[in-house]
């Protein structure tokens, strides 16, 4: 929804190709493939040789303005592309072999411009964290309650998430930016702040009131409260759930829609995210196995944030991912049908290409950690360099706006390391208690 009103231009078609694969429905007498040394402003890119990721652009359709644009598309290992006939008269390349590619690339609507942040960054975060840690004494408040079946106290809950709402209007990246906080023994309490913040953060970049956001707000902070009436062996397990085990785990999903809509006195809209989390836009999901005309916008952007926070957190049967790592897994679940392709790409804008806490490997052999995201320039963050070339760690991490670079070569980024690999802890040097 935007404004309280349903989306209606969320929606990709396809088609199979040919060859097999997967591609956006497309006029083929309209496009050509060029080389990018033809590429010229005026130019309408429908389709790279590589995934959009790798870009710095992200829009997964591009119309050229500048050979700055071009340049950067060179320099992301851009070769050939596919582009809109119509838009200039454009030579044809047909040397050039049509591509076959595993990842297509999807045509969507250009990302809303969200408004530009009210706060800076830093001066956010200190109200950010102190917004975070009361959301996660409330929802334990909150399952504590109805474990020992009380009613939830939904004054505490509207507080919080209205506080979560303000922070994300004031700059949308400080509060994001801490959901990679994350304890093991506390798992169902972190996921569910940070599935709730990363809905209202996506819902924020679609342009949601505040009064739909904070239903969506709600709903996601309170998405997994069925998990307190699933047993105690089962829900603590610590390994993989057997068949008969995971079905009586599925059941969190219903008894959790039952217990907010007879204990809160909430309306359907804030019941969607715990009904429809686990749902799956091709049919595949639980409780009721709904396609995506079945499903709500909020059960959609439900599933795409719950699986996130879910496969960057640690588990007892499976490490988390490299939020990277993570962003790359979600667009090949929408690329296969299994999630909203449009939300996956706009959830991406959000979080960023590198989000917060992400280490790096810049091309001079440092080694850094993201500390703030750029959304004009996805690909350069803010980093903090802690480890030197030759991968000694710095007495003094110093910071480097990989946006900003003055002097040339230009340092950028090569790779995504996994913290544990890397043997650095971002949180630690996040919350600015390094040494």
């Amino acid at each position: 929804m935007r404004n309280g009103k349903e989306i209606t231009n969320l929606k990709v078609s396809w088609k199979p190709s040919d060859s097999g694969n997967w591609m956006t429905s497309r006029n083929p007498t309209m496009s050509k493939r060029i080389r990018i040394d033809e590429l010229r402003p005026g130019m309408q890119v429908e389709q790279l040789d590589r995934s959009w990721l790798e870009t710095p652009f992200l829009r997964h359709k591009l119309t050229i303005t500048s050979r700055e644009q071009i340049a950067q598309l060179k320099a992301s290992g851009v070769r050939t592309l596919v582009v809109n006939s119509e838009t200039d008269d454009i030579p044809t390349s047909p040397e050039v072999a049509p591509l076959i590619t595993s990842n297509p690339v999807l045509t969507a609507p250009d990302a809303p411009a969200s408004a530009s942040s009210g706060v800076p960054f830093e001066e956010e975060l200190p109200g950010a964290r102190q917004t975070y840690q009361a959301a996660k004494n409330i929802v334990q408040h909150a399952m504590h309650d109805t474990r020992l079946g009380r009613a939830i106290n939904m004054d505490e809950v509207n507080r919080v998430v209205a506080d979560m709402t303000e922070s994300v209007f004031r700059n949308p990246d400080a509060l994001t930016s801490l959901t990679r906080l994350k304890k093991f023994d506390e798992y169902t309490f972190y996921h569910s702040v940070n599935t709730s913040i990363l809905a209202l953060s996506l819902g924020r970049h679609l342009d949601f009131d505040r009064t739909t956001l904070h239903q969506i707000g709600v709903g996601t902070l309170l998405h997994d409260i069925g998990k307190t009436k699933i047993p105690a062996e089962i829900l603590n397990k610590p390994g993989r759930f057997e068949p008969h085990e995971m079905e009586i785990m599925k059941h969190h999903v219903l008894r959790g829609v039952e217990v907010l809509s007879t204990t809160t006195g909430l309306g359907d809209a804030y019941l969607r995210p715990a009904l429809e989390h686990h749902e799956r836009v091709d049919g595949t999901g639980y409780p009721h196995r709904r396609v995506r005309s079945e499903l709500s916008q909020f059960g959609l952007i439900a599933a795409v944030v719950d699986i996130y926070d879910a496969i960057t957190s640690d588990r007892c049967y499976h490490k988390g991912r490299a939020a990277h790592e993570a962003l790359q897994f979600l667009y090949r679940l929408s690329l296969e049908g299994h999630l909203d392709a449009t939300l996956v790409q706009q959830f991406i804008h959000v979080v960023g290409v590198y989000p917060v806490g992400s280490v790096v490997e810049l091309d001079t052999g440092e080694t850094g950690i993201v500390k703030e995201v750029h959304h004009h320039a996805p690909l350069a963050p803010l980093v903090l360099i802690v480890k030197s070339a030759g991968k000694t760690l710095l007495s003094t991490p110093r910071e480097l706006d990989l946006a900003a670079q003055i002097e040339t070569p230009r340092r950028h980024v090569t790779s995504t390391l996994h913290p544990t690999h890397a043997g650095i802890d971002p949180t630690v040097y996040l919350d600015k208690k390094a040494a």
